[in-house]
């Protein structure tokens, strides 16, 4: 049985998704219809089972998401052989082609898949069998993608049109079509040759190398001195950015799939989807006997087909004779809208960026390496945070120029280091940061830590942090 290298694509920033899914923690990262993540779901469709072998997985994610993979790789037992780091995101043509670079270099002979990691497949026993399909295919040179057969006219997704060889496992791709209206989408699921385009590929690593040489040589001399020159920090490899930086952002479609003359796609019929608006997750949610898809803490009254959802625990959302509405409840953000309109929540965030509304890509709770802070409250002059230290964690050696900081231990014991002193804080207890102080805060319990920050001063941004050690390497 030959083993299989998976690659695992986890840069993207949806904003579809939004307000739920943000450019600071994406929809990949997100539990959208299970108990794990997208992300999580996805690295469990590759290892090594009955019928597959599977290698350890080579994850390409963005700097800001690397302690965001670890910490979900960690909670479902799975170590990755390498998690590349890009220091700009430049869409998946660059990606694939550097993690390749790095999966031949462990194996001249690899065989790869590469998956996005924010799409539901149903069947994962499916997904095998025309996975097995695909070895057979890349064997004679062929790179191999899955187009999935097409329910409805979606004008969401972009669509492969295959050759009408219909008794036969594969069939060449014959050409791409980008993101359809709805009459052309309708036509071509009446023509019964168009399939909506997975983004999963299969390929030797040779013969993408191969592809790249011959129909995007510079992008692939670009990403080679970039991974020629990236150096191993903690558990991550980080690219050259220098060399990466002056990538063009280029998907691989463009780059190489739709030149390639050995691309051949295997339908699948058993269940995908990416999940790419609110529409979608509302097609992929158990719904009632009038179509209403409810999250936990929301509420239908006289509803129909229609999604209401609450990602906050202590919050209720009641809908009342709504029918085709989404309406998506965060603690900081709401969006109501028309079901049919989920292709253009986009609009909404560019709309909220051209305003300078943060949460337009930013959440009031940010996800650091040890652990998170949520924003409580804020006002001019002061900042109140609740921090969430894990077991175990500890925030870097730090100082700021603008602001001193009152902690309050709510839960869990505290370990604080300013400057000279350092001393044990228990829940209930507090202590003073002075403005310009070396200080750390540590977390040397088994359970969590939280505490509540109070910060004061003149200028309260996350900038205002000058770094003299840190466990987790960052600047």
């Amino acid at each position: 049985m030959l083993p299989i290298t998976p690659i695992l694509l986890a840069g993207g920033s949806g904003t579809r998704l939004w307000p739920s899914s943000r450019k600071s923690y994406p929809k990949q990262f997100m539990q959208l219809n299970a108990n794990e993540t997208l992300f999580q779901q996805t690295a469990q469709r590759v290892i090594t089972c009955e019928d597959l072998k599977f290698n350890s997985h080579i994850i390409i994610t963005h700097s800001h998401f690397r302690f965001i993979v670890g910490e979900q790789l960690q909670a479902i037992g799975i170590d990755p052989r390498r998690i590349i780091i890009e220091p700009e995101s430049k869409n998946t043509a660059p990606a694939i082609v550097a993690a390749t670079i790095f999966a031949q270099n462990d194996n001249k002979d690899a065989i790869i898949i590469t998956t996005p990691t924010d799409h539901v497949i149903r069947d994962t026993e499916k997904f095998h069998e025309v996975i097995k399909v695909g070895l057979n295919e890349i064997q004679n040179g062929n790179i191999v993608t899955f187009g999935i057969c097409p329910l409805y006219p979606d004008t969401g997704y972009g669509y492969l049109k295959l050759d009408k060889t219909i008794n036969q496992a594969s069939r060449k791709v014959l050409k791409f079509v980008e993101k359809p209206n709805k009459a052309l989408a309708q036509r071509m699921l009446e023509e019964g040759d168009y399939f909506w385009n997975s983004g999963i590929f299969m390929f030797r690593a040779r013969d993408m190398i191969n592809a790249f040489e011959l129909y995007a040589k510079d992008i692939k001399s670009m990403v080679m001195k970039s991974v020629n020159l990236s150096v191993e920090d903690l558990a991550f490899t980080k690219l050259d950015k220098k060399h990466w930086n002056k990538l063009e952002a280029i998907s691989i479609d463009y780059a190489i799939m739709e030149k390639a003359k050995n691309l051949v796609a295997i339908p699948y019929h058993s269940g995908w989807s990416d999940l790419g608006n609110w529409d979608s997750v509302w097609r992929e949610a158990k719904q009632d006997q009038y179509g209403v898809a409810l999250s936990k803490n929301a509420h239908a009254i006289e509803c129909k087909n229609s999604l209401l959802r609450s990602e906050n625990g202590n919050q209720e959302i009641v809908g009342l004779g709504l029918e085709d509405i989404v309406a998506i409840s965060m603690p900081d953000a709401v969006l109501v809208a028309n079901k049919y309109k989920s292709q253009d929540v986009k609009k909404v965030v560019e709309y909220l960026k051209s305003e300078n509304i943060s949460q337009s890509e930013s959440f009031t709770k940010d996800h650091r390496p040890w652990g998170s802070f949520e924003i409580l409250s804020e006002g001019v002059g002061f900042k109140v945070k609740r921090i969430t230290v894990k077991a175990g964690a500890a925030l870097s050696l730090q100082s700021h120029k603008h602001r001193s900081e009152h902690w309050v231990v709510v839960e869990g014991s505290a370990v604080v280091t300013i400057n000279e002193s350092t001393k044990v804080i228990a829940a209930g207890q507090s202590t003073y940061v002075p403005l310009g102080s070396i200080h750390r805060l540590e977390n040397q319990e088994k359970q969590t830590l939280i505490i509540i920050e109070i910060q004061i001063g003149s200028y309260l941004g996350e900038d205002d942090i000058i770094r003299y050690e840190d466990v987790y390497s960052r600047k």
